[in-house]
């Protein structure tokens, strides 16, 4: 589908003054380029806000995944277990460091990893294979389970990166999304709750792998006068602009959340009571509720997402299928694998629908109607 006019998008920027004053004070102070004083504070500001030591800004949640990758080392000769249902940036992080992904599969009630496969997976893998690294992910928003993760991965002397993309703002059984595992990744992409155009931020509490990813993400340079490289280094430091756009977003998060969660609540109420239907994640109450997904059994509910979805495409509204698994990507599929189907089935049945917190009340009424229309009671 083309976005345009009439059209309802999936989730777009949600912008307005605040950050537009934001940004032209980064771009009056002179600081245009990377690095600024609202890098710094937008570090700080975010560090607080999970509750973490260490917050290192830079031009994508990939590149937080790679540098931690790259701190602790991980190489050729290592194996990174993820979850099949993610982006596929979370594999390809793994794959610039040459490493093997092993993927498991996930949980039927949120798509976040199936802690029970990854505790036979990594039986399974070790001691033949070192495996430094298990890469959980939080899923449209809803946090997997950390504590277990955590316990798991120190079993096996292996690192936690928390993919926490997708959950800012998100809480689970009192802790935040960012705060868990040796350290976490965000993503502030356009999509995203909150944005900086493009970006993301390495969070830790380790002072050594932040100091080890600021070195690297500004080309590895040595602090002396002139041009002194002893490491290959990346530029992946995010700008001033973008940091000041990201520190405006941050101050409106709670309203931007409060507002994806309305609009969760919205379908849960419309498709409750329908056989074959659910909400994904409607037990995580206090997700960040990215992205809200329905997911549909096609002999109960008598209808197919595919259908659901060519329907609301002819009245202008936008949809999209959830992540299709890694384990079925062409480029991954030769990858090992422990799976038992959930991600598979999820990939069916399931389909993602508007979630902006910038939709109109009236656009989500439209989108009610039609709903309701769809299921014959509108």
């Amino acid at each position: 589908m083309t976005v345009g006019a009439n059209t309802i998008p999936l989730s777009v920027p949600d912008v307005g003054q605040l950050e537009v004053d934001f940004v032209l004070d980064a771009l009056a102070s002179g600081w245009v380029a990377p690095l600024g004083p609202h890098v710094a504070a937008f570090e700080e500001e975010v560090a607080e806000r999970v509750g973490v030591g260490h917050a290192v800004a830079l031009s994508s949640g990939t590149a937080a995944l790679h540098l931690a990758l790259v701190a602790w080392g991980v190489g050729p000769t290592d194996v990174v277990v993820i979850p099949t249902m993610t982006f596929a940036a979370t594999v390809n992080a793994v794959r610039y460091v040459g490493a093997t992904p092993f993927f498991v599969d996930v949980q039927d009630n949120d798509g976040t990893v199936n802690v029970e496969l990854l505790d036979q997976a990594l039986h399974d893998l070790t001691p033949q294979s070192d495996v430094p690294v298990v890469i959980p992910v939080d899923l449209f928003g809803w946090c997997a389970d950390a504590d277990r993760v955590e316990t798991l991965a120190a079993g096996h002397g292996a690192h936690v990166l928390v993919d926490s993309a997708e959950s800012f703002g998100s809480r689970r059984d009192g802790w935040t999304a960012g705060s868990r595992g040796d350290a976490a990744i965000l993503s502030f992409n356009g999509n995203k709750v909150m944005t900086t155009s493009g970006g993301g931020m390495l969070l830790t509490d380790d002072a050594d792998l932040a100091h080890q990813a600021r070195y690297l993400a500004t080309q590895a340079r040595q602090p002396v006068r002139h041009y002194e490289h002893t490491d290959v280094g990346y530029n992946y430091r995010l700008s001033n602009v973008l940091a000041a756009l990201g520190r405006a977003q941050l101050r409106r998060l709670d309203e931007m959340i409060t507002r994806r969660r309305l609009v969760r609540d919205r379908y849960a109420e419309i498709f409750s009571g329908t056989p074959g239907v659910r909400m994904l994640g409607t037990d995580a109450p206090d997700a960040n509720c990215w992205l809200s997904v329905v997911v549909a059994d096609p002999d109960a509910a008598g209808w197919a997402v595919e259908q659901l979805a060519e329907y609301l495409d002819g009245e202008r509204i936008e949809t999209r299928p959830v992540w299709k698994p890694m384990h079925q990507q062409p480029v991954f599929a030769n990858f090992p694998t422990l799976l038992d189907g959930t991600a598979d089935r999820l990939f069916e049945r399931g389909l993602v629908l508007p979630s902006g917190s910038a939709m109109t009340t009236a656009d989500l009424d439209r989108l009610g109607d039609r709903l309701l229309h769809w299921l014959g009671r509108g």
